[in-house]
This record gives structure tokens, C-alpha cells and sequence, in this order.
């Protein structure tokens, strides 16, 4: 076993020269090259057809199968120029992963957590007013009254109701009265000796006369008094209808003013539960966004960020290989080399 902290350097190199060629002839599909490669060119070589798979004897990794149909390997191949022109490795890198974010993000459900769209029910000051609006008619008995009312003012004043119940004793007082008068009448008749006789009858018919005018002039007053009792009440009776048709609108107004007023109150409460529950649903769906918000601000950052790229051209021609040349040449001297060593001995 050789100790590499003995030989030289030149030993060294001689030595790599020898396994570089036999570990690089360990490659399979034309790969015959061993070298140092960093990830953006291992993208590069993968893009362009290479497998990257490990090999099965060294177990380095290959890229066979890139380039040619012909395999990676040598032989003569048609004169190519191919230039690449990529972001710089670091730029491309962080764009990448950006990618890669972007996409975790996308496929993670974004409306699992953010509620259904919902819309605030009725309240229940405008499920009262509803309720009472309902109800239709409000002022419509005490209109019917007022109605009521005026058509019995309308059929004229019932004047018998208000006659005086005492009329009947004032006639009778003047009845009695004339009745006294008369039987005075005759005694100073008889006392006279003229009982019977035509001054007599003339004071009698005078007497008669005065009776019924007195009579007359009671059922006249008593007349007069009823109907003006009785108008009067028929005007009460009119302006009674007028005034319950008043207040039979005023009833109605005011029932339609407090069907609006809980309509009103009840609209502003559900107003402010749909405020809420929209609140709560804008909430959970920026929370459920801003994953994607924070890619696009990364997405414009580097949009905005400086632009950089780096190329690569890889030109073919039938020629002879220069690490070739380089191996015969080093396979040439070792052999020299190892001609002017000691023989070992057994």
C-alpha cells in the first residue's frame, strides 16, 4: 500500500495521471471524463439529456446519454456551435426555489379554513314589523264609527227624545185652572140671576179662548226646546264622525310610522351582523392568501432586482482530444519513470 505522505509530488500527479485513466476508462455509454461540476451545470447536463445515475463500478455519478445519439463518449461527430445563455446560477437558483414555493403554496387547499359566503337573516325587530304589518286595518273600527256617526246625524234630528216629560203636568196645570175659572164664572153667575145667559156664554168662549192659547204656547216652548236639543245633538253627531275618521287615519299613519321604525332599526342590526360575518370571512381568506401574497412580493423583488446571465458555448469538430495527448504523454513518462526504479527483491 502506498503511503501518499512519503512520495513526492511529482509522484503525486504521476500517480493520478495512472488512476485517472483507469477510473475514467470505467465509463459506460462513450462517458470517458472525470470532472469537477457544480449544480447549475448538473441541471445543464440533466436538461440536455444526461441521466445522472451512479456508476455501478466506481460509483461516481455519470451523465451518459446527453449530447449525440452516438452516446457521450468520442468519435467523430458533425462540426456544432451550441451556445447557452442562462440567469447566473445564483439568480436562477433562488428563482427556482421561488418556483418551488409558488407550487407548494398552490396545491395546499386555498378555501379549507375561509367559510361559506353566508347572509344575515332577518332580525327580530323586522321580523316584528313584518309581523305587523300583517295586521291591516288598524284605524278601520274607529273609522266605522266616525261613518256610523255621521249617518245617523244624517236622518235628521229625532225630536221626541228630548221633549220635556214634565209637559204633560204643565198642561194639566193650565187645564185646571181654566177649570176653575169656569166654575167661578158660574157661580157669579147664578149669584147674578144670569146663569145661562148670553153674557155668560161670551165670558165662558173669552175663557176657552185663553185656555187653549196657553195650551198652544206650552206645546210651542216645549216644541221648540226638543228641536233645538235634538240639532244641536245631530251637529254633535256629525262632528263626532268627522273627528273618529280623523283619528281612525291618525291611527293608521301612526301604525305604518311603527312598521317603519322597526324595519329601519331591524334593517341597521342586520346590517351590522352581515358587516361581521363578511369581516370574519375576509379575514380568514387574507390569512389563507398571504402565503401567496408573500410569493408575489418575492416574485416582484426579483423581477425588480438586477439582471444578470452567464453563457455557455459548446463547439464539436472531428479532432484529436487533447487529454488524450495529455494521458499518453503522462503514461509515457510514468513508464520511464518506473524503468529507472530498483528491482525489488523477494
Amino acid at each position: 500500500m502506498i503511503d501518499l505522505k512519503n512520495i513526492t509530488l511529482k509522484e503525486k500527479i504521476d500517480l493520478f495521471k495512472i488512476l485517472y485513466k483507469e477510473i475514467s476508462g470505467k465509463g459506460i455509454e462513450g462517458d470517458t471524463e472525470l470532472a469537477h461540476i457544480n449544480e447549475f451545470e448538473v441541471r445543464l447536463l440533466k436538461m440536455y439529456g444526461g441521466v445522472g445515475t451512479i456508476n455501478e463500478e466506481t460509483g461516481l455519478r455519470q451523465y451518459f446519454g446527453g449530447g449525440s445519439s452516438g452516446g457521450g463518449g468520442g468519435g467523430s461527430q458533425p462540426d456544432t456551435t451550441t451556445q447557452f445563455v442562462r440567469e447566473a446560477p445564483g439568480i436562477e437558483e433562488r428563482k427556482i426555489e421561488l418556483m418551488d414555493i409558488a407550487r407548494s403554496a398552490a396545491e395546499k387547499p386555498l378555501y379549507a379554513n375561509v367559510p361559506d359566503v353566508r347572509v344575515a337573516g332577518l332580525s327580530g325587530l323586522e321580523q316584528q314589523g313584518i309581523g305587523q304589518a300583517g295586521t291591516t286595518g288598524v284605524g278601520a273600527p274607529t273609522t266605522q264609527a266616525g261613518i256610523g256617526s255621521i249617518l245617523q246625524a244624517q236622518q235628521g234630528p229625532n225630536i221626541s227624545q228630548f221633549y220635556n216629560p214634565y209637559q204633560s203636568y204643565v198642561l194639566d196645570e193650565i187645564n185646571r185652572q181654566a177649570a176653575m175659572a169656569q166654575n167661578q164664572l158660574s157661580g157669579q153667575a147664578v149669584q147674578a140671576g144670569a146663569f145661562g145667559g148670553g153674557r155668560e156664554g161670551v165670558q165662558r168662549a173669552e175663557q176657552e179662548r185663553a185656555r187653549l192659547a196657553a195650551v198652544g204656547e206650552a206645546q210651542r216652548s216645549g216644541f221648540n226646546t226638543a228641536l233645538g236639543a235634538a240639532q244641536q245633538q245631530q251637529q254633535f253627531g256629525l262632528q263626532a264622525g268627522q273627528q273618529l275618521g280623523q283619528l281612525g287615519v291618525q291611527q293608521q299613519a301612526m301604525s305604518q310610522a311603527d312598521i317603519n321604525q322597526l324595519m329601519a332599526s331591524g334593517g341597521l342590526q342586520r346590517q351590522l351582523t352581515q358587516q361581521a360575518l363578511d369581516a370574519e370571512r375576509q379575514s380568514a381568506l387574507q390569512k389563507a392568501t398571504e402565503p401567496l401574497q408573500r410569493v408575489e412580493f418575492l416574485s416582484n423583488v426579483y423581477a425588480a432586482g438586477p439582471k444578470s446571465t452567464s453563457g455557455i458555448t459548446a463547439a464539436t469538430a472531428p479532432t484529436t482530444s487533447p487529454l488524450a495527448q495529455s494521458l499518453g504523454t503522462g503514461l509515457g513518462a510514468y513508464a520511464t519513470y518506473q524503468a529507472l526504479q530498483p528491482k525489488a527483491t523477494a
